[in-house]
């Protein structure tokens, strides 16, 4: 059941309210920690410079300075997953990311830019190597290497969706078992496991793009 009765009258999916809801309230810290940037910041914006440093870290190792480029992608990812995975710990709130809709859709978007940055950067030569070293291996290798594309969007998706999914059931189960307390070490060990898979999605989907801009073989 819907913590605002209002959610549950919406000719929309939960997972799609769910997300809107996440959207605006992102949208809305983001405004409010940023209307008066300060050297000595405020509480909001010293959080949201925490923030965004640690993932500005996290993407310097992992892609280098090049990687930059794909800051702003790479922190709304993370942030918005982030933040979609906790939602489903709150009890009477779900996860839109124990929907599958939800992570094929991210997972889409960061496959199509991989595909996207390889053309701008090999051109042609990207596309050459689907069909492999020789053209009498191109029967061969382009079904291998589309299988092998094709399966970077599914394990993203599948991966997140499964676990983020388990999370939420064990909140509802928990939840009529003992309804008025939900055990620390659950609650704990849920925390830790949505930091794990928005880590693997964002980890993955820097790999990736890092891999669209080394040089085509």
């Amino acid at each position: 059941m819907h913590p605002f009765l209002f959610l549950g009258k919406l000719p929309f999916p939960p997972h799609v309210t769910y997300t809107w809801v996440i959207m605006l309230l992102l949208a809305l810290f983001s405004f409010l920690a940023t209307r008066k940037l300060s050297i000595y910041p405020g509480k909001m914006q010293h959080v949201f410079e925490v923030i965004l440093g640690g993932i500005r870290n996290l993407v310097l190792d992992v892609m280098g300075p090049e990687g930059l480029r794909f800051f702003p992608l790479i922190a709304t990812v993370t942030i918005f997953i982030l933040t979609a995975n906790l939602l489903g710990i709150i009890p009477g709130f779900e996860s839109p990311t124990s929907s599958l809709n939800t992570t094929v859709s991210v997972a889409v978007i960061v496959v199509v830019l991989t595909h996207v940055v390889g053309i701008r950067v090999h051109g042609f030569k990207y596309v050459k190597q689907f069909l492999g070293p020789v053209w009498w291996l191109s029967p061969i290798m382009l079904p291998i290497e589309l299988v092998s594309h094709l399966a970077r969007p599914l394990s993203l998706s599948v991966r997140l969706f499964g676990n983020i999914m388990g999370e939420d059931l064990v909140v509802a189960i928990i939840l009529l078992l003992v309804p008025f307390l939900v055990p620390l070490p659950v609650f704990v060990l849920m925390i830790f496991t949505s930091i794990i898979q928005t880590l693997v999605f964002v980890m993955l989907s820097m790999i990736y793009i890092q891999l669209a801009m080394e040089e085509a073989h």
